[in-house]
């Protein structure tokens, strides 16, 4: 998975040119939606069961209720290939710098993660299957940052930068896991390009960045600030319709929803029947 920026784009009132005529975006025209994956049907019988073996692992716990992991780095090449396949590419990628670095993609079943870790020469020390609402690296990297952070200097056109820049200080430091986000959505503050420009200075950029696809594409980048994420929206024509900050143990859009998970077992149950058919 590449690298993608997370751009503060200046989104509000008094961030846009004036215009004579109302300018209506594009109606999205694309959407993710769920399809059974794809495998080799001419695979060898004990490949495949030993694929199946895995993902019949996977699902029990899954049923059970269980946080289940299965490390894949010791199964021969052709069996992690065929789970490959059997499992496909989902909705959210995460890219984590810090500590290790840590590259996270969810299968097209909602709540099922590979979580690979890399070294600094680019060997896999790691890879690992993973039920959860989301990877637990991905919080625990975004508390790395600080509790604190200083001002920028105040410079012409900053208006409402300093306020929130100091209520976004006092929510990180009393937020505690669990809690409620707390979202300041900024498309909808007087917000100057200074302003967003001394947001950026202050908080910078984390150690996580996620893209959820989907209705268009989320972006979210953890700061330098402990539990405070930079959270963009675009529609399919990749223009910003949507930007907030929020203080949270990770934002709700990147999680896979209770009822997804248990849909993912279910769906991971008929997907197991198709493949023993063959």
């Amino acid at each position: 998975m590449r690298e993608f920026p997370i751009p503060v784009v200046a989104f509000g009132v008094g961030s846009q040119p004036e215009e004579e005529s109302v300018d209506y975006l594009p109606l999205p025209h694309e959407m993710t939606t769920f399809s059974l994956p794809v495998y080799n049907l001419e695979a060898d019988p004990k490949v495949l069961e030993a694929a199946c073996a895995v993902i019949e692992n996977l699902r029990a716990a899954m049923q059970a209720g269980n946080d289940a992991r299965f490390e894949l780095l010791g199964l021969p090449a052709n069996v992690i290939e065929l789970i490959n396949q059997s499992l496909g590419h989902g909705e959210v990628s995460v890219l984590i710098r810090e500590p290790g670095n840590l590259h996270i993609q969810e299968t097209v079943f909602a709540g099922v993660w590979r979580v690979q870790e890399f070294s600094g020469q680019g060997t896999m020390l790691r890879d690992t299957l993973h039920a959860c609402f989301i990877p637990p690296e991905v919080q625990q990297s975004a508390l790395s940052g600080v509790t604190g952070i200083s001002a920028p200097p105040l410079n012409q056109g900053i208006m409402n930068a300093p306020a929130i820049l100091n209520e976004l200080i006092e929510r990180s430091s009393k937020h505690q896991s669990g809690h409620n986000a707390h979202v300041i959505n900024l498309s909808l503050l007087p917000m100057s390009p200074e302003d967003l420009q001394y947001l950026f200075e202050a908080f910078g950029t984390g150690t996580v960045s996620i893209l959820s696809r989907g209705y268009g594409n989320c972006r979210i980048t953890s700061t330098r600030l402990a539990n405070v994420w930079w959270v963009q929206y675009f529609n399919s024509m990749d223009q910003i319709i949507l930007n907030t900050i929020e203080v949270v143990d990770v934002p709700e859009v990147a999680l896979a929803a209770n009822e997804d998970y248990q849909e993912s077992a279910e769906r991971l149950s008929e997907w197991l029947g198709v493949m023993r058919e063959q």
